[in-house]
């Protein structure tokens, strides 16, 4: 997962960052392991695609529910006793750290929605004191989350087809501004890194003004 990880962000260095800009980021500046072959040579800026999930609360949420919002984004599952955990704590000081900001949200994709039903994401979201106006736990069809993670987040290795047998496991944080374009990944695991997404999405935060 650690090399994962190091693929993720060592892009950074591909990519030409104006002085006081977050860069953005586009598949054929990325490592090609993490950008699945469809959209290796999509012409233009890459934004991500419109989806329709369901949250903890049984709502739908769409591309347009976000739109002109600074996200962060996540790949999880309720019963994983390794990462997740860690990446959801994280999640946790994010959620704090704008909880009086309507222009943030953060989405926490299932990655196993087959047993993530929408129970099972309100009980672990009453576990992580997750606010529903600020954090969406997304369940809904496998093959769409797991081409999200791959074709619009860039946040898995591309290996596999969203079927029974492939299965997304990362720690990646993908940080995604209000036109839906990425901007950032981070270890999502690490403090160090959480607060660098913090202090980027201020900056995005401050653009929009």
């Amino acid at each position: 997962m650690a090399a994962i990880f190091v693929i993720a962000v060592v892009i950074g260095y591909f990519v030409i960052r104006p002085s006081g800009e977050l860069p953005i980021y586009h598949p054929s500046q990325l490592d090609p392991r993490l950008v699945a072959e469809s959209v290796r040579n999509e012409k233009g800026e890459h934004r991500i695609k419109p989806f329709h999930l369901i949250d903890q609360e049984g709502d739908s949420v769409f591309l347009s529910t976000v739109e002109g919002k600074v996200l962060l984004t996540d790949f999880f599952f309720t019963t994983c006793g390794s990462i997740c955990p860690k990446m959801s704590t994280q999640l946790v000081r994010v959620q704090e750290a704008f909880k009086d900001d309507d222009r943030v949200m953060l989405l926490s994709h299932s990655v196993t929605p087959g047993t993530d039903s929408v129970p099972v994401l309100h009980a672990y979201a009453e576990k992580y004191g997750v606010d529903h106006n600020r954090w969406r736990l997304l369940t809904g069809d496998r093959k769409q989350i797991y081409d999200l993670a791959r074709t619009s987040y860039f946040a898995a290795v591309d290996q596999g087809d969203g079927g029974p047998d492939d299965f997304v496991h990362t720690e990646n944080f993908v940080l995604v501004d209000p036109q839906g374009r990425l901007r950032g990944f981070y270890d999502g695991t690490k403090a160090k890194e959480v607060d660098q997404a913090m202090k980027d999405m201020r900056q995005l935060l401050k653009e929009m003004k």
